[in-house]
């Protein structure tokens, strides 16, 4: 306190721009060892991509005539044409693109819905329901997997998109929860207001709620679209054919194949990870905006 009141006192007898100097002057050596473990931090992160994507413009007998991270001499495509070209990577994409677009929709609808009417709506046993429901989140998918694949069995869905996209179509508990939190967070009044003045429940929802709730549906469909374009294990047991193979497999039965050839194996995971990239930069100021207004409380 005795420090904080000298501080004040000295300000007051200080010209502003030599105080507003002398504090920064003060501050430096704490900013320069923060940004420096930040730099370090991005560094860290960023390499593997960085690696990935010099391997992939590389010519084959240049990848191991230097250092991994060195750059090429020729910048090459001729990779990523071959790849392209002969390994049916533009049929997986589009099956990828169908599987995470269908489960990234259906996941935004039944998770809005779902969210709303335990936010929201009244009715006995809600709260209980509710956390009995978040409760499954401890379930490991493994424990679910084989009982999924009975019935999709028993349904015919094995190896058709009905098999793929049906089980990540319905709202997930984290989704759920997700919008549930935010939802509470919307001042109730908005909404007595819209009901006075006549209107229902899905119109409060859909003119109301779900304008001032950008945020967070970005939020969700970001993520869930990229656990979607991301999963490997679902994909890889209900369907068997090129007809229906997403990125994930395919990459995977490319490498069990080509794996010595890293040239290819870059280019083709780059394939992967180029659409991710691509998504977090355009919907970074969502994704920042949507954590500044609800903390993913």
């Amino acid at each position: 306190m005795a420090t904080l009141d000298a501080e004040l006192r000295l300000q007051e007898d200080m010209d502003p721009q030599e105080w507003r100097r002398r504090r920064f002057l003060g501050r430096l050596p704490g900013y320069t060892i923060w940004y420096l473990f930040m730099i370090a931090g991005a560094v860290l992160s960023l390499f593997p991509y960085w690696l990935v994507l010099l391997t992939s413009l590389k010519p084959a007998k240049q990848i191991f005539s230097g250092e991994p991270w060195s750059l090429p001499t020729t910048f090459t495509l001729q990779n990523y044409s071959e790849v392209l070209s002969q390994y049916g990577f533009p049929d997986y994409t589009v099956h990828t693109l169908i599987y995470a677009g269908c489960a990234t929709l259906g996941q935004v609808v039944f998770s809005t819905l779902a969210a709303y009417a335990f936010a929201r709506m009244r009715f006995p046993g809600r709260d209980l329901l509710f956390w009995l429901y978040l409760a499954t989140m401890m379930v490991p998918n493994i424990v679910t997997l084989i009982p999924m694949f009975i019935i999709m069995r028993m349904l015919g869905w094995i190896n058709t998109y009905y098999g793929l996209i049906v089980p990540s179509l319905l709202g997930s508990p984290y989704g759920i929860f997700l919008m549930r939190q935010f939802f509470r967070s919307i001042p109730e009044d908005l909404e007595n207001s819209a009901r006075i003045e006549g209107a229902t429940t899905l119109q409060i929802l859909r003119l109301v709620v779900l304008p001032l709730s950008r945020p967070i549906l970005a939020t969700l469909a970001i993520i869930t679209f990229v656990q979607s374009w991301n999963d490997f294990l679902w994909p890889l047991i209900i369907t068997y054919t090129d007809d229906l193979r997403v990125l994930t497999v395919g990459v995977a039965s490319f490498q069990s194949m080509h794996g010595a050839q890293w040239n290819l194996m870059m280019a083709a995971t780059f394939i992967i990870l180029g659409p991710l990239l691509l998504l977090f930069f355009v919907f970074q100021k969502q994704i920042v905006r949507s954590i500044h207004l609800n903390g993913f409380k």
